[in-house]
């Protein structure tokens, strides 16, 4: 019998249905009701009452919740706290950087102010503005004594660009030649060159009956082939500077004319092309007037020059004019530097030794004369790989032939190669000697060098103490430059004198003109007071004429430069009350007025004996001599930069002393900055034989000056012309340069020698110098810092004329030839 349901009962299922969510499984549906059924409360509500609660019930707003989690919704509370952590985290490291970083950067900020303050001004000489006027060209020429020169000028002088001097006015042009139609055509021409004739007068009846008859020297042994001439212009650019420091005029030297790069370089191929045996630069461009040089004698094809055989053939055609030879000449290969090649090697040998011992028989014998001429040796310091540039045999071309084709033999070049490895045995191989010695020079060259190493120094000089200054050998060139010098000497006894020469010198001088000049010069210098006077730089807008110079020195010397006069003396400490006794007394500490004691015959070290026989003794005292002494005697040592005193100076090498008792002190000393210089063969031999018997040396440019004046031999400083870049007032420069003790150049910590030495860097004349790059570059046609150059040249003035002037240091110039360097041309 079927169950009668209740109406309660009924309405529970619709309930159930009712309650059902349409997105509900089945599941879910059990599992609620099972909950329900466990529920006492919920079974008693149902037998009393079936309205327990809503007919609708909405599962989404229940309380319950599915014991079933579900992960497509959300994430893992686990996952979301590690996450919260790693954010927080990174937000702090985020924080904390920043702040690092804003005091790191607030401290470099405080470290750069610091550096600032400390960090020391550039030198005042920066500040000064550049001469222009050095650039002037061939179609500016003026007459020296019509020259306004653009410096130095007076304080009350109008500046030199504000004078307006145009071409009209210094030619005094009408308006009607002034005229631009006709000022064009007038540009296109300039004075024509002339042949430049530095020597003595050759053929006169004088030099003839004095020294003999001089044998004309070719190229070629037929005897056909000249060298032409230098030539050169009158007059030079307007504006042109003066020097800045020395003096042409005083030396002798032309000061009215100047050089440009063809009449100077072109008889030695500059000009002309490779094929013509020229260098093959320059021959586009502003050429006008340059082919004058090659009108009186061609072009010479220097490929097929041997300078060996036409410089021994010079010499023996004009040995008559020199002083005999030693009888027999020392030639041992390792003890004796041979030249050319080793002298003993075979009897049919060709002998490249420089001086033969008899000239060879001649149809006409020339005459010879009264007295006999030194022989004097030109010595080019170089190495065994030197890269030797076209423009470096240009250079050498010139030497070689100013000095010794067209002076007849007065000068002998040679070249005293270093080879930098000890383990070449070239003292040990006949073969190997002559392989490097041949494989040292260019083909042209060839039989004129001297091999030396620094080993064979150590043999020769042996016993010397070993130093290590600036942790360098005693015996390396370095710091003992001379010391081949000396032994080159010692070994070519038929040479008087020796000038000591660098590949990295040029000159616009004609050199026999330049060598001639100083060497005259520097003989008739009195020998009172020459050690004061040497060790100044002469400044003629300064100083005056030499002789105003040289009074200007005495007093200096005598009384000092430390007076009353001077602001900032310590004499002004004194009390000058005159009713006070003791105003005349100078307090303690306070410096007194004092000269200098001259320099008088030696000047010997306290404790070393180094007097030998031959050392010259003053004939009289200082005080009765009346600058005669010295007057008409050759100097011992001739050098181009002052001879100062290195101690108390901030120069590196002032304590490059070997050898010598230094219990009571360094042994006197001066110091020439740049080894070139001219030696006589005394001096020579007597540092010779302090290194090798007394064991004493000096660094380089210490010790032949030093030697001079420890032996009362006789040195001077030659003033040549020297200019400068900028604008200097010339009462600031001659105070920079003679700023040491008393007014000289050394002797204080004020010196300009050492920390001081930035100041050189606008000269003309030092071994930093920038300025004889710029002015060699120019001077050549080329670009130089983007200025100059053939379209400036062709636009402008033309091509620069400069006067004589001695450069240093040129370095690698590299001459252009067809688009590329003439150097790799080939």
């Amino acid at each position: 019998m079927a169950r009668i349901r209740s109406r309660g009962e009924s309405d529970l299922e619709k309930e159930g249905f009712l309650n059902r969510h349409p997105h509900s499984s089945e599941d879910d549906s059990n599992d609620t009701f099972d909950e329900e059924e466990g529920n006492p409360s919920v079974a008693s509500s149902r037998a009393t009452s079936a309205s327990y609660k809503p007919m609708l019930i909405n599962k989404a707003y229940s309380s319950k919740r599915s014991s079933s989690p579900s992960y497509l919704g959300r994430m893992p509370r686990s996952i979301m706290r590690y996450l919260c952590l790693g954010v927080a985290v990174t937000l702090l490291i985020f924080i904390f950087s920043l702040v690092r970083m804003s005091y790191v950067a607030e401290q470099e900020v405080q470290e750069a102010i610091e550096q600032e303050k400390m960090k020391p001004k550039p030198p005042p000489w920066e500040d000064f503005p550049f001469l222009q006027r050095y650039y002037g060209g061939i179609r500016s020429m003026v007459p020296v004594v019509d020259n306004v020169p653009e410096y130095p000028r007076k304080e009350d002088e109008v500046e030199w660009e504000k004078l307006n001097i145009t071409e009209e006015a210094v030619e005094n042009l009408t308006p009607d030649e002034a005229h631009p139609a006709r000022k064009e055509r007038r540009k296109r021409a300039i004075q024509p060159s002339k042949r430049f004739e530095p020597y003595p007068s050759y053929t006169s009846p004088e030099y003839v009956a004095k020294y003999g008859e001089k044998v004309d020297c070719y190229l070629d042994a037929e005897n056909t082939i000249s060298i032409p001439q230098v030539r050169i212009y009158e007059g030079i650019p307007r504006g042109f500077p003066d020097m800045v420091m020395g003096s042409a005029k005083l030396l002798g030297l032309r000061d009215d004319i100047c050089y440009d790069r063809f009449g100077r370089l072109g008889p030695y191929g500059l000009g002309y092309s490779i094929n013509r045996g020229g260098s093959g630069a320059q021959q586009e461009g502003e050429r006008e007037g340059a082919d004058l040089v090659w009108q009186e004698a061609p072009e010479v094809d220097w490929r097929k020059v041997h300078w060996a055989d036409a410089q021994q053939r010079c010499v023996l055609a004009n040995n008559h004019r020199f002083k005999e030879l030693p009888e027999k000449p020392r030639i041992d290969t390792f003890r004796a530097m041979p030249i050319g090649t080793v002298y003993n090697k075979r009897d049919d040998l060709v002998d490249f030794e420089a001086m033969p011992t008899k000239t060879p028989e001649s149809p006409k014998r020339p005459k010879t004369g009264s007295e006999r001429l030194p022989r004097t040796a030109v010595v080019i310091r170089t190495w065994w790989d030197y890269p030797y540039t076209p423009e470096d045999k240009i250079y050498l071309r010139s030497l070689i032939s100013e000095l010794t084709m067209l002076s007849g033999g007065e000068y002998v070049v040679h070249f005293l190669v270093q080879v930098k490895s000890n383990d070449v045995p070239i003292f040990s191989d006949d073969e190997t000697y002559e392989r490097v010695l041949r494989d040292s020079l260019p083909e042209e060259f060839r039989g004129m060098g001297t091999l030396w190493t620094e080993k064979q120094m150590e043999l020769m000089y042996g016993g010397l103490e070993e130093t290590n200054m600036r942790g360098l050998p005693v015996h390396g060139v370095y710091r003992s430059t001379f010391m081949p010098m000396q032994y080159f000497a010692y070994q070519h006894p038929e040479y008087d004198f020796f000038w000591n020469w660098e590949m990295d010198i040029r000159t616009t001088h004609h050199w026999y003109h330049f060598f001639d000049s100083v060497t005259k010069w520097a003989k008739q210098q009195p020998r009172k007071l020459l050690w004061e006077r040497n060790s100044r730089f002469y400044v003629p807008s300064e100083h005056g004429e030499w002789e105003d110079f040289s009074q200007m020195v005495r007093i200096q010397t005598e009384h000092g430069t430390n007076s009353v006069a001077n602001l900032w003396s310590s004499l002004n400490r004194a009390n000058k009350d005159p009713n006070d006794p003791s105003s005349k007394t100078t307090p303690a500490g306070a410096m007194k007025q004092q000269g200098d004691k001259p320099i008088w015959g030696p000047e010997r070290p306290l404790d070393d004996d180094v007097a030998m026989d031959t050392d010259p003794t003053p004939p009289t005292s200082f005080e009765k001599d009346k600058y005669t002494w010295g007057v008409g005697e050759e100097a011992d040592l001739i050098v181009f930069n002052p001879l100062f005193d290195p101690d108390g100076t901030t120069w590196l090498l002032t304590d490059d002393t070997t050898g010598y008792n230094i219990t009571r002190g360094r042994p006197p000393r001066r110091t020439a900055i740049i080894t070139a210089s001219r030696l006589s063969r005394k001096l020579l031999l007597t540092m010779h034989k302090e290194t090798a018997l007394k064991k004493h040396s000096m660094f380089s440019e210490m010790w032949p000056a030093s030697c001079a004046l420890q032996h009362g031999l006789k040195a001077v400083y030659v003033p040549h012309p020297e200019y400068i870049d900028r604008k200097w007032p010339t009462n600031y420069l001659a105070s920079v340069f003679n700023a040491g003790r008393n007014g000289a150049t050394g002797g204080a910590r004020t010196s300009v020698f050492g920390e001081r030495e930035h100041n050189f860097r606008g000269t003309t004349w030092y071994y930093n110098a920038g300025f004889p790059e710029v002015l060699w570059h120019r001077w050549l046609g080329m670009k130089f810092n983007n200025d100059g150059g053939e379209q400036w040249e062709v636009a402008g003035e033309g091509r620069m004329c400069l006067p004589g002037v001695l450069l240093h240091p040129i370095k690698r110039v590299e001459l252009v030839q067809e688009g590329r360097r003439a150097d790799q041309a080939g």
